[in-house]
């Protein structure tokens, strides 16, 4: 373990997704070369593809951060601690029980290395729990379990709260975690009178300077403070200090603001947008009668979804939806073989040949003339001369009727 800046970065989504690489990048790079990397597994651990997530985590850290990661609960001598998706509660009961717990605490008691807690272990780090899956899923009164509370020795009494702004819901109210507004609600009248909540949109980090205090917000969302309905939104790109974040909570006013210097970031692109932008701009390409820029789109949402395959939360960044999107749209190209006349591309090409037969017809080449019919046969376009001209069309083909050619 190296002397090196402490931060703690909360993530509300993403965490290994390319929307969040330049975020770890530069988490990392205040570590120094070659630190020591661990992966808590523990949120998921319970699931039958706990190697596979493992896996696929270690192998973006590896080929979009440049970090060797191992997985492991030993945490002393880490330098970068990260853990992320599955069970909150899952993995509060074996943290609690193994002294993994006291471990996290201390890390951030001490400002010690770089500790980033994703999707359901962020949900851990507050003074309470949501209880996600015993909620949404099983259906359970709403309640809270005991957090780590991580934040009560940086000043603040606070839960967090990732996928802030959640709506995979569509009919339904899927933000804060999935609780909703209503959920929400009766949930904050459970804390302590002096406790907010702290929700972090999906693809968004919080990052903690635990030297300074300085909070700043990154990634495409925003964090909330909430206090009781009450809330004030700081958008991706600002911040304040860890002050700013209790008098927010208070309703008054921070005393520091921190803005991002220089031009925003571009905004981060999720797959799910890539893939209904590909989709547009193959329908586009399609009215153009553009075959090859159709194909281009859909190869590239192959490459994104290749891109985003590493994504260890459940929906995979909606991979499953992008693959479903992506076989459709194959679909449509593989229908273009029945619906697309071939005269259209013979044209060009066989009706100066019969331009050119009725020349040789009119010099009584008929020798040749002959020869280039039986050409044109061979290669599946059948002549037939008729009192109003030559008649030309595809073997196999029915889409219309055959054209004529000047004789």
């Amino acid at each position: 373990m190296r002397d090196g800046r402490g931060v703690l970065v909360l993530m509300g989504s993403g965490e290994t997704s390319p929307t969040m690489v330049e975020i770890h990048r530069s988490v990392v790079r205040g570590l120094g070369a070659a630190p020591r990397a661990v992966l808590l597994d523990t949120p998921y651990a319970f699931q039958e593809n706990a190697a596979d997530i493992s896996a696929r985590a270690r192998g973006y850290f590896a080929r979009s951060v440049g970090l060797e990661v191992e997985v492991s609960a030993r945490l002393e001598e880490a330098d970068w601690v990260f853990s992320g998706p599955g069970s909150p509660t899952f993995a509060l009961g074996r943290w609690t029980g193994s002294g993994v717990a006291d471990e996290l605490r201390a890390r951030v008691r001490a400002r010690r290395g770089a500790t980033v807690l994703a999707s359901a272990a962020a949900c851990t780090a507050g003074l309470a729990t949501v209880p996600v899956y015993e909620i949404y899923k099983v259906g359970q009164d709403p309640h809270w379990r005991e957090g780590l509370d991580l934040l009560e020795p940086l000043g603040l009494r606070a839960v967090v709260i990732p996928h802030f702004d959640n709506a995979e819901g569509g009919t339904h109210d899927t933000r804060y975690c999935y609780l909703g507004e209503r959920r929400l609600s009766l949930m904050e009248d459970l804390l302590p009178p002096d406790a907010f909540v702290l929700g972090i949109d999906e693809h968004t980090a919080v990052i903690i300077d635990l030297e300074n205090g300085e909070v700043t917000v990154a990634g495409r969302g925003a964090l909330t403070v909430r206090r009781r309905g009450s809330q004030v939104v700081l958008p991706a790109g600002g911040g304040t200090d860890l002050a700013g974040i209790g008098r927010l909570a208070r309703g008054g006013a921070p005393a520091r603001v921190l803005r991002q210097a220089g031009p925003p970031a571009p905004r981060q692109v999720t797959l799910e947008e890539t893939a209904r932008d590909r989709e547009r701009d193959v329908r586009t390409a399609l009215t153009r009668h553009d075959t090859a820029a159709a194909v281009r789109a859909v190869l590239d949402l192959e490459a994104e979804i290749v891109t985003w395959s590493a994504d260890t939360e459940e929906d995979a960044g909606g991979v499953d939806d992008a693959r479903r999107t992506l076989r459709s749209l194959i679909a449509v190209l593989g229908g273009l073989a029945d619906t697309v006349d071939p005269r259209d591309r013979l044209a060009p090409m066989v009706e100066p040949l019969l331009v050119l037969r009725g020349e040789l017809r009119r010099s009584h080449r008929y020798d040749l003339a002959d020869a280039l019919r039986a050409a044109l046969s061979a290669g599946g376009v059948v002549v037939e001369d008729t009192p109003d001209g030559p008649r030309w069309s595809v073997t196999g083909a029915r889409h219309r009727p055959a054209g004529t050619a000047c004789a």
